[in-house]
This record gives C-alpha cells, sequence and structure tokens, in this order.
C-alpha cells in the first residue's frame, strides 16, 4: 500500500510568493547601474569605463549578491518567515543583505573581522543588522554554521553560493549589462574587463557569460597582496592559503568555492598601496568617491592599458567602481592610518600620474 507525505505548507507558499515580490520590486525600482567614461587621452584610441555600482541602494556591487542569495534562498526553501539569517562577510554583503532582511521583516547577524570598518558596522546597524565580529578572519566560516545552528537559522554563505545563485545566462546579471551598455560605444565588444575576486561570483558570471555569448572579450582579475587567489591560480593549488588582504570586499585567506579559475583570462597581483594610491588617484581625476577595491581595479586596468598602447592596440576597458570612499574614510582615506600600517603611497601615485602623461606603467615585482 502507498504511503503519501504531504508537506505542503499554503501559509509558507503565500508567504514565499510576497517576499519574492518584494525583492523583485526593490530590483524593478532601481535602475540599473551607470557606465561612465573615464578620462584617457583620446589620441590614445583606447577608451576606458566604470561601471558604477556604488548607485545602488545599499552602496556596493554586493546588492546584485544580495538580492540573488536571497532569491536563491527563498527558491529552495531555506528562508520561512521565522528564519534568522547568517552571513560570512567583510562588510558590504552584510550591508546589503542587512537590507533585505529588513525589507522581508527578518532578524539579520553578520559575522565578520574585528578589523571591519566602523562606517560598514554602522550601515549594518542602521538596516536593523546585528554585528558579530571575530578577532581571526579565518574563523568567521565556522562562528556562522555554529551560530546558524544555535538559532535555527540559515547561512547564507555567500563563499559557496555567489557562482551558482546568479544566473549568468542573463536576466540582467552585471555581464549582460556592461555588454548591452557598451552596445552603441566605438569599440563595443571590451578587450579587457577588470575585476577583483571576493566570493568569485562576479568574475565567474562575467567568465561564463563572454563565452555563452561567444565575445572574445578578455578577463582579467586583479588580486591584492596578502590574498590566496593570485598564488592558486599561478600554481594551480586550489588548496592555497595566505594571511588574507587589506583591501575589504577582495581577496581572501583562503580559495573560496565560488572562485572559478578557469574562466579566468589573466590575474594581476597589486600591492595595498598600489590599490589604495589608485583609489584616491581615481576620485581626484574623476570626481567619484570611490573605495579601496575600485583602486585595485584601476591600477589592474592601468596596467593593461599601458600594454595594449606598447602594442599599438585600440580597444575598449571596462572595469567596476565597487563601492564608495565613504565607508572607507577612517582607513584607506586616511594618511594617519596608512603610517600605522606602513604603506607609502607616494611612488604608486606618481606613477599614474605618469601613466596619465605617457601612456606607460612601471613594472610591479
Amino acid at each position: 500500500m502507498s504511503r503519501t507525505v504531504d508537506r505542503c505548507d499554503p501559509g509558507y507558499r503565500a508567504w514565499i510568493a510576497e517576499a519574492i515580490r518584494l525583492v523583485d520590486a526593490d530590483a524593478n525600482r532601481s535602475a540599473d547601474t551607470h557606465l561612465h567614461v573615464f578620462p584617457l587621452p583620446p589620441e590614445w584610441g583606447i577608451d576606458l569605463y566604470l561601471k558604477d555600482e556604488s548607485v545602488h541602494p545599499t552602496g556596493s556591487l554586493k546588492h546584485r549578491l544580495a538580492r540573488s542569495l536571497f532569491l536563491y534562498g527563498l527558491a529552495n526553501g531555506w528562508i520561512r518567515q521565522d528564519t534568522t539569517i547568517i552571513e560570512a562577510s567583510s562588510g558590504s554583503t552584510a550591508v546589503s543583505e542587512a537590507y533585505f532582511a529588513r525589507l522581508l521583516g527578518l532578524p539579520f547577524v553578520a559575522v565578520m573581522p574585528a578589523s571591519t570598518s566602523p562606517e560598514k558596522i554602522q550601515l549594518i546597524e542602521f538596516y536593523g543588522g546585528r554585528c558579530h565580529l571575530v578577532d581571526d578572519p579565518s574563523a568567521i566560516y565556522d562562528e556562522s554554521r555554529r551560530l546558524a545552528a544555535e538559532c535555527g537559522g540559515h547561512f547564507m554563505d555567500q563563499f559557496t553560493y555567489a557562482e551558482r545563485a546568479t544566473d549568468w545566462r542573463g536576466n540582467n546579471n552585471i555581464a549582460e549589462s556592461i555588454f548591452e551598455q557598451m552596445r552603441l560605444e566605438r569599440f563595443p565588444e571590451p578587450s579587457w574587463i577588470v575585476v577583483g575576486a571576493g566570493t568569485g561570483g562576479t568574475s565567474a558570471t562575467i567568465g561564463r557569460y563572454a563565452r555563452y555569448q561567444r565575445f572574445q572579450t578578455r578577463l582579467a582579475v586583479v588580486d591584492p597582496e596578502g590574498s590566496a587567489f593570485h598564488g592558486s591560480f599561478a600554481d594551480d593549488d586550489p588548496e592555497r592559503t595566505a594571511a588574507g588582504s587589506r583591501i575589504e570586499g577582495i581577496g581572501r585567506p583562503r580559495v573560496e568555492p565560488s572562485f572559478l579559475p578557469t574562466v579566468i583570462d589573466r590575474m594581476i597581483r597589486v600591492p595595498d598601496a598600489a590599490s589604495i594610491a589608485a583609489m584616491r588617484w581615481t576620485s581626484a581625476v574623476s570626481g567619484r568617491d570611490v573605495g579601496g577595491s575600485t583602486g585595485t581595479n584601476m591600477w589592474g586596468a592601468a596596467e593593461l592599458i599601458a600594454q595594449m598602447r606598447a602594442r599599438g592596440e585600440r580597444g575598449s576597458v571596462v572595469t567596476l567602481i565597487c563601492d564608495g570612499g565613504e565607508r572607507y574614510a577612517g582607513t584607506y582615506g586616511s594618511d594617519a592610518w596608512l603610517a600605522g600600517q606602513g604603506l607609502d603611497i607616494a611612488p604608486f601615485l606618481a606613477a599614474l600620474d605618469g601613466f596619465l602623461k605617457t601612456g606607460e606603467m612601471p613594472a610591479i615585482p
């Protein structure tokens, strides 16, 4: 005799439907992010574009990821009406997830390194989240799992699910948005797209989409010093570990499950002082206040453009404004903080100023 087990809960399904409507409505209210032209000498024949992800409602690229992770969790049945959301984060993902948790009326706890900037902590708390700080950055994963088990919550685990929660074939992901906005430019198919890796989700999405659409655009991933990704890529070592990164939002002490090296064409290691110099330089030249990971992107973009110039190539390069500099006023924006970290950005600022005049960049060991 057959035995039927029915777990259908009409009330829960109605709640999921409303929750997904709320998340989709947030996306529908937000126009796509802008693609700005960065001023380069026109005679170079190379155009540089900045995809401004800082204009999302929560002020960073991670707004896209948080939306996708919530939709993924809702569609999989992992998030219910009373679920406490837990996330391991260096800051910006937690800010965006706190926003969506508040939108759905759910408690949110961010497990973060104690070194996370006070500005990000204040934003998480502004959106109703609670911050759980740990001294050892590598402990955020196990601590998140422990808290989720303790309260019966759901650990979002951005570092595992980032590459699969986003529809890489389209659905207005960041890759589709970039190529659509480039459509009317003089070099519509970029020679390079330059991004950093935190979870690895953005690089996986862009790399997959470019292949799927048969574009010849190459993907460069920039990685700050102290991160495990570059060494792992260079030595084909998925178990590589490292100290971690001082550039918040990118770089990791281990190779995350969402990092997909097979879609990456080149990796560039960028010194922290170069990242911060490029952050300040970009803000000064463009008039747009940008954060540290944007500086890492811009240093890599400048290197690639200098190499294109040396080969006599024409074309376009696209990179991202990941978030705004206001989140780092007390760290990367502070000369006292730089001195305390032993960081001298002057040689890198000089190199960037020289780049705008000559199109050349010094080799960094």
